[in-house]
């Protein structure tokens, strides 16, 4: 049951975001008594019940209104028999730091083969692999990964031919359609974008090998997140090559998205056979229903990864601070704990490579990427070789296994990365030699 100081809470909350004009106020309600009585409530109260957000008991919906005052709506519908919870849909970013010089692994472009497809040289030996001993591991333990890692983020290039294999066709929430294309959202034509290119900076935490052109389009506030999901899906890709990816699109090309379509990829990824979950995102504040479908997923056994965020603060960060969530940190190639990454063990349950990473770009090149978001799918993906060893890991197990790291500092918790500790340390728990 609601309490009479949260109510309170949640018109003062409004109270500080409506505005003089018109605009539609998003909120995420639960009705125990389920659709046809929320729908009921809005036709009386002036509210809209757009869809439901993939909860179990169908019971969570997202209600938007365009009334000028959206506080007596608030209240009528706080009181409203059956109305268990409400919030405002927060909108939340993308992770992105600031880059510094370009590694040199970017510029080794000698195409290798690497299970099934063709890549650079310097994707697969760039020093974040080496770190985390990846060949080692992949070698000793004929591990490639296995199963479904869904990523939500911005969409993924369908069209890379590094991804094509493992991509799976995955879903966009911000369009409510099938299918997860990033570049959808972009004007630019880049048909060319590899014709003489060299890397340059895209924005402040991406270096690409494009064009000049394109680079000086794509660097700008409304492109500021282009490329981020094809980069994490890379990353993904680099640690378990033969696990699947399901693209699920929660936030456009400026790094912005809302509770509700994180909420809904949530579920439909534990729906669609997803066995890891990767988050490269947060927001400040907790979400009551966001932290219902963590819950509610990891449950189910996924396994859910997320990135701690890039303030360099010891701050909690969502999702990354929820007790069924690793959060995952950012070091450098020295394996110090990168400035620019948030600490502290009540948010971050380990650290990964997080500086100048290359990986997969959109439009069929590569990229050098800065951030926590680029940590947490070097986890998530580790997560993924532990699912080939068994599919019988879920979180509490996989995080156990994953806690085998090598130790850095205490606000770090459990330390930098392992691959090669992470599977010796499940193969060990199921007693295989």
């Amino acid at each position: 049951m609601k309490t009479f100081k949260h109510i309170i809470s949640l018109v003062l909350m409004m109270v500080a975001l409506s505005t003089p004009s018109a605009a539609t106020t998003r909120l995420i309600v639960r009705d125990g008594l389920g659709l046809l009585h929320l729908k009921s409530s809005c036709l009386l109260l002036g509210c809209t019940v757009q869809w439901g957000l993939g909860d179990p008991n169908n019971q969570v919906f997202l209600v938007t209104t365009n009334l000028l005052n959206p506080l007596s709506l608030l209240k009528s519908l706080s009181l409203n028999l059956g109305i268990v919870d409400i919030e405002l849909d927060q909108t939340m970013k993308v992770q992105s730091a600031t880059a510094s010089n370009i590694p040199s692994a970017l510029y080794d472009q000698t195409p290798m083969s690497y299970y099934g497809s063709t890549v650079w040289h310097g994707y697969v030996n760039q020093p974040a692999a080496q770190l985390i001993q990846l060949a080692k591991t992949q070698s000793a333990y004929g591990v490639t990964g296995a199963g479904i890692v869904a990523i939500i983020d911005t969409g993924v290039d369908p069209s890379h031919p590094a991804l094509k294999p493992v991509l799976l066709t995955g879903y966009d929430f911000m369009h409510n359609k099938g299918g997860a294309d990033e570049k959808g959202d972009v004007t630019q034509s880049s048909a060319a974008v590899l014709d003489g290119a060299q890397p340059a900076y895209v924005n402040q935490s991406t270096a690409a090998v494009l064009d000049q052109s394109s680079a000086a389009v794509l660097d700008g506030g409304n492109y500021s997140a282009f490329g981020h999901g094809t980069m994490v899906a890379g990353v993904v890709h680099l640690v378990a090559p033969n696990a699947k990816i399901l693209p699920l699109k929660a936030f456009g090309v400026d790094g912005s998205g809302y509770a509700s379509d994180v909420m809904r990829a949530l579920y439909y990824a534990q729906k669609n056979g997803a066995s890891v979950v990767n988050m490269s995102f947060s927001f400040a504040s907790s979400s009551q229903e966001l932290s219902n479908a963590v819950k509610s997923v990891a449950s189910k056994g996924v396994v859910l990864v997320a990135s701690a965020g890039n303030d360099g603060k010891a701050v909690l960060v969502y999702p990354a601070a929820y007790p069924d969530v690793m959060g995952v940190a950012s070091t450098d190639n020295s394996d110090n704990r990168s400035s620019f990454s948030n600490y502290g063990s009540n948010l971050v349950w380990m650290a990964a490579p997080g500086e100048g990473v290359v990986t997969m770009y959109p439009y069929g090149t590569y990229a050098a990427c800065w951030g926590t978001s680029f940590s947490a799918p070097m986890v998530a993906g580790t997560a993924a070789l532990l699912v080939q060893v068994s599919n019988s890991v879920k979180e509490s197990s996989a995080s156990s296994s994953l806690a085998q790291a090598d130790w850095i500092s205490a606000e770090l918790n459990h330390g930098r990365l392992n691959t090669y500790t992470a599977v010796a340390a499940w193969r060990a728990a199921l007693g295989i030699r």
